[in-house]
């Protein structure tokens, strides 16, 4: 199941799939040459398959910095961020075919924001990433070395610029492991070579570059087959720490994955989830086939990584490029979920939630007779939740508009309308309700900050949201994130979608 995920991490980086699978199976095999114990090489395989679980904690603030986060991601990656003539090479090759104006302003954007963005966005995807790894049960160990992805062996990596053999071992044989993928799949084995020797002593641990160097070629030879899926199994040294996680655990945690790249969509597949199940139930399906529409509702979205946030972000028209990356995430879905035994049977209903009965939706354009009745339900929850969620376009709408225009489009031959009643069934006109007490012991005020600052809004527009002080609500930040133990806007974020506090 992880291995499959994982393939959604490779997508949202702009990487081929199975990138994360050869860095798993190239940190195996770093440790075996090395003598690592089988502990710690355990945790390197599955820190190497979840390096980038944190990858779209920092997306929002990336995609107003640079424009396509995915291809910065592919611009930066095999630079050595410690370098300054690296990095403005990089950086003045950002935005190439997008316009000289457009272009300008990215670099200008990404030059005045240098000195903290590196920082800012190391600290929210290891913040993330570990929290996330803890929800999928995996060890400490696991854990740790989520948080260390961005140190170096010389102590001038982030975020806490830790040195040698502070960095846990697991952490410093995926540095290496990412790094032989990256150079390897970009410059062939000789790149990742060169790479390896360049930075040893800097970036990686000496030993295990020297304990890995002559046997380099043969594992680089390793990864370069068509797919390396197959091997990468067998390479498996077993689930990372004590209890096995459930398909539950896995969903839930990727999902809150999808929805933390974009401020727009916070929470949106745990809704959709609980509202297809409910429906399921008004609709009279059996207990099976209400849990896989909430497995499918969770994950439904996976597909969404595969586009640059600027891309759903954007508050003007799409594109003719833009629309048809949108309009194959949920190709990306099925594809992801198929990989997987366990999640294979909740990958046709998910793929087909944007499909509608007259053939007008997408990505196939798939006919009715194509459309499960449990698509059919996703189908119309995941549209009915979308309309209650402001989007960069748009407002939020009112219950009754988006029960007005769900029957709307029933009556326009696109959705199914047992499913739409099964829906709003499930929907009713919800009253709402106050909670005695808040996780963390936050209070209301709090809560409303907490929801505001998680969808990407400042401090200054926090004020003007709750007609208080901008001092007022930086001070309500700085005690929110104390409370609940976190020091970015993705890790809040993340935090609020656990614990369901982003219902507007």
């Amino acid at each position: 199941m992880l291995g499959a995920l994982s393939l959604a991490t490779d997508l949202a980086n702009g990487n081929p799939m199975e990138s994360a699978l050869r860095t798993a199976l190239l940190a195996s095999a770093i440790a075996r040459e090395a003598g690592v114990s089988g502990e710690d090489a355990s945790d390197a395989f599955y820190a190497a398959l979840l390096r980038h679980v944190g990858c779209t904690a920092f997306a929002h603030e990336e995609a107003v910095i640079v424009g396509d986060e995915l291809r910065a991601r592919q611009i930066y990656s095999p630079i050595d961020p410690t370098s300054g003539a690296e990095r403005l090479r990089a950086t003045l090759s950002l935005g190439k075919g997008t316009g000289a104006v457009r272009r300008s302003r990215s670099i200008a954007r990404v030059i005045a924001r240098a000195g903290s963005m590196r920082a800012e966005l190391s600290q929210s995807r290891c913040e993330v990433a570990s929290r996330l790894a803890a929800r999928l049960k995996m060890s400490r160990g696991v854990v740790e070395a989520l948080g260390q992805m961005y140190e170096r062996w010389d102590g001038r990596g982030l975020p806490n610029g830790l040195e040698g053999e502070a960095i846990t071992l697991p952490a410093r044989i995926v540095h290496l492991a990412v790094e032989l993928e990256v150079h390897n799949r970009r410059g062939g084995n000789a790149a990742a070579r060169d790479v390896a020797r360049r930075r040893a002593g800097k970036h990686f641990d000496p030993r295990l570059v020297r304990a890995s160097q002559s046997v380099l070629p043969a594992l680089l030879a390793m990864i370069d087959a068509e797919s390396v899926w197959d091997a990468a199994l067998a390479a498996d040294p077993g689930v990372s720490g004590g209890d096995r996680p459930r398909v539950e655990d896995l969903a839930r945690a990727f999902a809150d994955y999808v929805d933390l790249k974009s401020v727009y969509t916070l929470g949106h597949s745990s809704r959709v989830a609980a509202l297809a199940e409910r429906a399921g139930n008004v609709a009279g399906l059996d207990e099976e086939a209400c849990l896989a529409l909430r497995y499918a509702g969770l994950l439904h979205d996976l597909g969404r990584v595969s586009v640059s946030t600027a891309v759903w972000e954007k508050r003007g028209p799409l594109t003719l490029a833009e629309w048809e990356r949108v309009r194959l995430h949920p190709y990306y879905t099925e594809r992801i979920l198929a990989r997987s035994p366990l999640l294979a049977p909740y990958a046709s209903i998910a793929g087909l939630h944007h499909e509608r009965l007259d053939g007008s939706g997408y990505h196939r354009s798939a006919p009715a007779s194509l459309q499960t009745f449990q698509a059919r339900l996703l189908a119309a929850a995941d549209f009915h939740e979308a309309l209650l969620e402001r989007r960069p376009h748009r407002d939020a709408v009112s219950p009754d508009e988006a029960a007005r225009t769900l029957r709307a489009e029933t009556g326009a031959g696109r959705l199914d309308r047992r499913a739409v009643d099964a829906v709003l069934g499930a929907a009713g006109h919800p009253v709402a309700t106050r909670r005695s007490t808040w996780p963390a012991g936050l209070t209301d005020r709090e809560v409303q900050v907490l929801s505001t600052v998680a969808r990407g809004f400042s401090a200054k527009e926090v004020a003007r949201q709750l007609s208080i002080s901008t001092r007022t609500a930086q001070h309500h930040v700085a005690h929110i994130y104390r409370k609940i133990g976190v020091s970015s806007r993705a890790a809040a974020a993340l935090f609020a979608m656990e614990h369901e506090l982003l219902r507007e």
